[in-house]
């Protein structure tokens, strides 16, 4: 079956502090875009709403716009910015570095489905 959707109409939108996300369901896939405007870090915008000390998401990334920087739990740290795709385990902490907005997309499904809802 042939699935077709568009981001100018998605099936919901998540608003959080500093920004947001807009997602799209299909059958075997759930997909994300997220916009975090300069001043967003998790562990101030979404940990609140999430309850827990760090991300607990898995992401399958590509950044479009901006850069943000990802700390793992462990302390590893990385820098994402445009044209990178990244693969993030759950336990991190990340917020945006400049005063650029990050406009990242999602192929996890896990935030589409799960990212900044109350647990």
């Amino acid at each position: 079956m042939l699935e077709v959707k568009t981001l100018d109409k998605p099936d919901e939108r998540r608003d959080f502090p500093r920004g947001h996300l807009e997602a799209v369901h299909l059958t075997g896939l759930d997909f994300a875009v997220a916009t975090f405007e300069p001043g967003w870090r998790w562990s101030e915008s979404v940990a609140p709403i999430a309850g827990t000390g760090s991300c607990r998401v898995h992401h399958n990334g590509y950044v479009v716009q901006g850069r943000m920087c990802i700390r793992m739990d462990d302390g590893a740290e990385h820098e994402v910015g445009p044209g990178d795709v990244f693969v993030c385990p759950p336990g991190h902490d990340a917020w945006v570095v400049g005063d650029e907005p990050v406009v990242a997309y999602d192929f996890a499904g896990q935030m589409a489905t799960e990212y900044a809802k109350a647990r």
